[in-house]
């Protein structure tokens, strides 16, 4: 039974009730606009969100810690709430006189006062009174279109971290310093390469200059802000960048070169080129090249590299998602994602997926970021990126980026380095193969 409820929503819904999670028992498309459909699923099971939605595009309905029952009385909860949508905004009515919040009626569906009804009469239709126990105004609850195109009842169920973590990860300070060391002695395998190349490609916003600073702030010690990073619906990034990450404030270079690139966006002819990419991979664009949007680049364009060698090609794919987006990916941008990631396939190059801002997806992991690997809710994001994007689900990485902190957190910066650690990893697998192919062609 599939939720019309998108997680995003059910996730906005869930940060006013606390650490919860949504489990559908009612569907009115299948079960049935009826009272004894909805009452055979929904009674004496609490707390409930029951949903409402509309072909003017409303998504609407309420809230009651209390079970629903045919008992013919109001019940009192001083915790229900009427709500709806703007956009993803959720706006919220709280019950104005909490012993009449919710009437137990055989022949309707939720009942909440006299003010809003679904599945009226065993109808998919709405009654709506504002102003008896509830303020609000028909116009912004439903737009005044009372017709039902769907009804959904949820049980609001509590969340628990699993038994055990599903990936091992140590947080100790001193493993922490393990993972720096070992990035800072990485040298990759193949002689003509002293740094290793990692594209990052993502949609606007999801967090790729953020990453990088991040990074870099993890190795100066203290949170920085070098690349451009922000909350914008178009991209930030207008040019393409390389990025290195020094050891210290006077240090060397690190052995890697984060490059980043314009954000992807849904609609044609806005953000990064496809081609564009296809350009970065193979290594023919200058540090500081202007993305033009109209137009990808050609072999006679400012600064264009005719003849790159090896370190001037990509050796490793970061496709940086957020992790608060994933079920609500526009089907065009995941379609240029899997059209980018054809390209990448054919050159050979190894992809990781880095899944930010876990912390805004779960309550668990914004308690704490050691449970990380103990959230089933980031797991299910995992999953779902992994097979949205067609890589495994070893290739997916949650990472937390440095973004309110004024001072650095190991546990964050662990995170962090983690995933360093894999981009390396992968890296060496792309020389690897670089390498058999020369052997191959030698013997």
């Amino acid at each position: 039974m599939n939720s019309m409820l998108t997680r995003s929503k059910q996730r906005t819904i869930c940060s006013h009730l606390g650490r919860v999670k949504l489990q559908l028992l009612y569907k009115a498309s299948i079960h049935g606009f009826t009272s004894p459909a909805f009452h055979q699923r929904c009674d004496n099971r609490c707390p409930t969100v029951s949903v409402g939605y509309n072909a003017s595009g409303y998504v609407f309905g309420g809230y009651t810690k209390q079970p629903f029952s045919q008992s013919t009385a109001y019940v009192n909860d001083d915790q229900a709430f009427l709500f709806t949508f703007s956009g993803e905004k959720l706006l919220k009515y709280p019950v104005t006189s909490a012993g009449c919040a919710v009437k137990m009626i055989a022949d309707c569906g939720p009942y909440f006062g006299e003010d809003l009804v679904l599945v009226h009469g065993s109808q998919a239709v709405v009654h709506s009174a504002p102003g008896t126990h509830y303020n609000f105004t028909a116009a912004d609850m439903h737009g005044n279109d009372l017709t039902l195109t769907e009804c959904e009842v949820y049980q609001v169920e509590e969340t628990t971290a699993l038994e055990r973590p599903w990936r091992i990860i140590h947080w100790e300070s001193v493993k922490m310093n393990d993972l720096k060391e070992s990035i800072k002695i990485y040298r990759p395998t193949h002689s003509s390469v002293s740094q290793a190349r990692v594209l990052l490609i993502g949609p606007v916003g999801a967090g790729k200059s953020s990453f990088f600073n991040s990074i870099n702030s993890v190795f100066r010690g203290h949170v920085t802000s070098q690349a451009m990073a922000g909350c914008f619906t178009s991209s930030l990034t207008r040019q393409f960048r390389t990025y290195s990450v020094k050891d210290g404030r006077k240090g060397k270079p690190l052995p890697f070169i984060f490059c980043d690139t314009m954000g992807l966006e849904e609609s044609t002819g806005a953000g990064i080129d496809i081609e564009d990419i296809s350009s970065i991979l193979k290594g023919h664009l200058p540090d500081r090249y202007q993305f033009n949007t109209s137009a990808p680049l050609d072999s006679d364009s400012s600064g264009y590299l005719k003849s790159p060698e090896l370190k001037d090609k990509i050796h490793c794919v970061t496709y940086v998602i957020d992790a608060c987006k994933v079920s609500i990916m526009p089907p065009k941008l995941e379609e240029k994602l899997n059209a980018i990631r054809g390209k990448v396939n054919l050159m050979g190059i190894p992809q990781l997926v880095l899944l930010t801002k876990v912390d805004e997806a779960c309550p668990l992991v914004k308690e704490d970021v050691k449970n990380i690997y103990k959230s089933g809710y980031i797991k299910e994001m995992m999953q779902e990126v992994s097979a949205r994007l067609g890589v495994p689900l070893s290739c997916v990485v949650p990472v937390k980026n440095y973004s309110e902190e004024l001072e650095l957190d190991p546990d964050c910066t662990t995170l962090l380095l983690s995933a360093i650690i894999q981009m390396l990893r992968f890296t060496d697998n792309y020389f690897d193969d670089i390498g058999d192919r020369f052997s191959n062609m030698e013997v």
